[in-house]
């Protein structure tokens, strides 16, 4: 692979890279360049690693005020002499800036801000990518038996992705979006969640319902849009929502769920209901004006919320490097008035960790977090996407073979002892069968009677929309026979 002008082998074993395991992420920006290391263009960043959620905490609101961008209060940065070396002091607090904007003090220096205040933020993580934990004391100590559930979620939906991808380019369904690399982001945030807590998603967040026992059925019944779907049938494929499993319905334009979610969580302060809302998107999204008011609503507002932003290196085409030129999107938090922190997002268990940190200083300090997952999308942005062109074969490869959230999460299992070849055979013949009765089952259902169309809309329905419902059923009466009505539910 040919990456900022270099050969790359997709495999990455030069030693210098598997021993500092730096880590390849798409969307962080830190310059740190080590001497005999491949030099790693755009879109890659290379990025540096914490390995302790403890040691660094959230990036704070406050950047001018912490030691070097780790969230700590420290001493000054003589590299960046605009936070502290020209400050001006005064003798009375009348001398001071007074102005309601800012807290801030005067320098006598014309300088511009420089757009990387810090070095870059560093990804916390929990394991290498061998499956290793790296610092014991960040280990969640999870009984096996929740580990085993966070494995099974995540290849169950990878099985799910596979056939119904494979459906829709057979004709059966006619869309589909697959989950391919951010299975970790999704299960991990998601065991970390009570499950009162609120989720706002993109279309890219299956694994949270996974991992909250939304049945097999369900996810194939909104698919085929038959009459088990909860919808009705009136929304498009991926699109779930589940109000038992407080699953906020999913809609298809961008980061409009974000202002909505930060209201639900205002709502959830008022009533003092002891809960989150957490709010999934891309860093795509995140470029949307809607996120922007969203994060600014959140923050002046205290609202218990947690933006996850999974920056998987693509907005459909677009790549990091064109999205945006800050370091990634947890360096917005701040400016905010937003903790923020970046984690590796092929890591269950950082993911897991810095969620349940969040959501419970979100609900007793009734403020938001944001957390910025660093993860990849393997497959394409859709089956109406065809990503080989505008990225190599090469680049994918290294992401599903060297770095996937599943095969990390399996390494693990297995050096514990809880998971061996055996096992991981049976389990995939099981959670196969398991996907393939349900797609069967769905298959052979009818679907919704084309009246519910205008229905789940107004309490009490207009009289414009009830003229169109009889204008639809004359139509229907009269030329049926052109209709596959006997597709659908009388």
């Amino acid at each position: 692979m040919a990456v900022g002008g270099k050969s790359l082998s997709p495999a990455m074993d030069s030693p210098s890279l598997r021993e500092l395991q730096q880590p390849l992420l798409v969307g962080g920006e830190l310059p740190i360049q080590k001497s005999g290391e491949p030099e790693l263009g755009p879109p890659f960043r290379e990025t540096a690693f914490a390995e302790s959620l403890k040691g660094w905490q959230f990036l704070p609101p406050s950047l001018p005020s912490v030691s070097a961008g780790l969230g700590e209060p420290g001493t000054p940065d003589f590299e960046h002499p605009h936070r502290w070396q020209q400050q001006q002091h005064f003798s009375s607090l009348d001398d001071k800036p007074q102005f309601p904007g800012a807290s801030a003090e005067f320098i006598d220096k014309l300088e511009f801000i420089q757009p990387n205040v810090i070095s870059g933020i560093p990804i916390y993580r929990v394991m290498d990518r061998q499956g290793q934990i790296i610092n014991p004391s960040e280990d969640p100590h999870l009984p096996q038996e929740k580990v085993l559930k966070f494995y099974k979620s995540m290849t169950l939906l990878n099985t799910m992705d596979r056939i119904l991808y494979e459906s829709q380019r057979q004709g059966r369904i006619s869309f589909y979006m697959t989950n391919y690399g951010e299975e970790g982001t999704h299960v991990g945030s998601a065991a970390a969640l009570d499950d009162t807590d609120l989720v706002f998603g993109q279309y890219r967040e299956a694994g949270v319902l996974m991992y909250r026992d939304y049945p097999l059925e369900l996810f194939m019944a909104q698919c085929y849009g038959n009459v088990s779907d909860l919808g009705k049938g009136r929304q498009m494929p991926v699109h779930y929502g589940c109000r038992e499993r407080h699953f906020v319905t999913i809609s298809s334009p961008l980061a409009t769920q974000i202002p909505q979610a930060v209201g639900a969580a205002y709502a959830a302060k008022r009533a003092n209901a002891n809960r989150v809302v957490i709010c999934y998107f891309g860093e795509g999204a995140a470029s949307e004006g809607d996120a922007h008011a969203g994060f600014n609503f959140a923050a002046t507002l205290e609202c218990p919320i947690i933006f996850f932003c999974r920056n998987n290196g693509y907005a459909i085409s677009t790549p990091t490097s064109e999205q945006y030129r800050g370091d990634g999107i947890a360096a917005r938090g701040p400016g905010y008035g937003i903790l923020s922190i970046r984690v590796d997002g092929n890591d269950v268990f950082a993911v897991y960790n810095a969620t349940k940190e969040a959501r419970r200083r979100a609900v007793a300090e009734n403020q938001p977090f944001l957390i910025e997952a660093m993860t990849y999308r393997i497959g394409h942005h859709s089956t109406s996407d065809d990503s080989s062109a505008y990225r190599s074969v090469d680049e994918v490869n290294y992401w599903d073979k060297q770095d996937h959230p599943i095969s990390r999460l399996r390494h693990h299992l297995q050096s514990r002892g809880w998971w061996d070849d055996e096992q991981e055979k049976a389990w995939r013949k099981q959670s196969r069968k398991k996907v393939m009765e349900a797609f069967e089952q769905a298959e052979r259902k009818l679907k919704p009677n084309p009246s519910l169309i205008f229905s789940d809309v107004y309490q009490e329905m207009p009289a414009q929309l009830r003229k169109q419902q009889e204008s639809l059923a004359r139509h229907l009466q009269t030329y049926g026979e052109h209709y596959p009505l006997d597709h659908f539910e009388k």
